[in-house]
């Protein structure tokens, strides 16, 4: 059995138990009297990604990708101390060396003032990232874990990462994502001057600092809610009365589904649209054996109030 460390869907009482808390998740409504619609698997992503600045003296200020299957990555190690092995046909390899502070093992969330992993000193974390044949006697950096599961064995099945080298303090830098097995988690919103929610903000919630749920019969109606950075989201879409949600299908929305529309309720700490209008787009979508939703991928618009400024969203729960 596999032990997972991301934030899963909610489906229980304790999903009833968030929705209580935040008072952000609507209900949800039963389910429309037609066949649910056509499951999209999402498929997983297995890759290695860099961008170097001038002068860093791993990257050489190059940048470079590599992706399975035609390239190879593979992880070893625990979630104690991981390490992600890249190569290529033509032997240009990478070595990504992620460690939790002694003692410790990684979960989702930010690790700062990691030193080199192998010499790591008291409660560090620990960062090595080598290639090209090069490599740093001492690492200043930090790295992100969004996501990360292990097996029974304590092996490290499923990783989504990122981080920031440099070999001196204030050296030019390395940034990296590297994935293993690994679906997108996220959600960002772009607020438009005048939009009463975003208040002209742009943000991007990832699992290294926010929660998600996901509740919905994948037939009619979602709710997808976040929580992090001193914030609480939560979309609810739904196709118009008697409709089922397809994919790919742009549905113009009110925040009530009124005259026949589609429904886009979207919503803040602190309040949301008294009335609003927009629209939504299903991009991906798939269901587990029960039926429930487990990954969604969805753009919106919604415009409060009757006001031009819109707020604009992009939602990835595993898809």
């Amino acid at each position: 059995m596999r032990s997972r460390t991301r934030w899963r869907r909610i489906v229980s009482s304790a999903a009833t138990g968030l929705i209580a808390v935040t008072g952000l998740l609507g209900a949800v409504a039963a389910p429309a009297h037609a066949a649910p619609a056509a499951d999209t698997t999402p498929q997983a992503s297995t890759s290695f990604t860099y961008t170097s600045e001038r002068g860093d003296w791993v990257g050489r200020g190059e940048t470079g990708s590599y992706t399975a299957p035609a390239d190879t990555l593979k992880a070893t190690g625990t979630a104690e101390y991981l390490t992600v092995q890249v190569s290529t046909g033509a032997l240009r390899s990478w070595t990504i060396e992620l460690a939790a502070p002694k003692g410790e093992t990684l979960h989702p969330g930010v690790y700062r003032d990691a030193e080199r992993a192998g010499f790591r000193t008291g409660r560090a974390p620990g960062l090595d990232v080598s290639g090209l044949g090069r490599g740093c006697n001492e690492v200043y950096g930090q790295f992100a874990i969004d996501q990360i599961e292990t097996d029974a064995s304590g092996a490290v099945t499923m990783l989504d990462a990122t981080f920031t080298q440099r070999c001196q303090e204030a050296a030019p830098a390395l940034n990296g994502t590297v994935k293993i097995n690994a679906h997108p988690l996220s959600y960002g919103y772009t607020s438009d001057e005048g939009d009463p929610l975003g208040g002209g903000r742009s943000d991007v919630h990832t699992g290294s600092t926010s929660l998600f749920t996901i509740a919905g019969t994948g037939v009619g109606h979602i709710d997808f809610g976040v929580t992090g950075k001193r914030q609480y989201w939560s979309v609810t879409m739904a196709a118009p009365d008697g409709e089922v949600v397809e994919v790919g299908k742009t549905y113009q929305a009110t925040r009530l589904g009124m005259d026949g529309t589609a429904t886009l309720d979207i919503s803040v700490t602190g309040g949301g649209c008294n009335e609003s209008r927009g629209e939504f787009t299903i991009t991906e979508l798939s269901h587990d054996a029960a039926g429930d939703i487990d990954a969604l991928a969805a753009t919106f618009t919604q415009h409060c109030e009757g006001v031009g400024p819109a707020l604009h969203g992009t939602i990835h729960y595993l898809a």
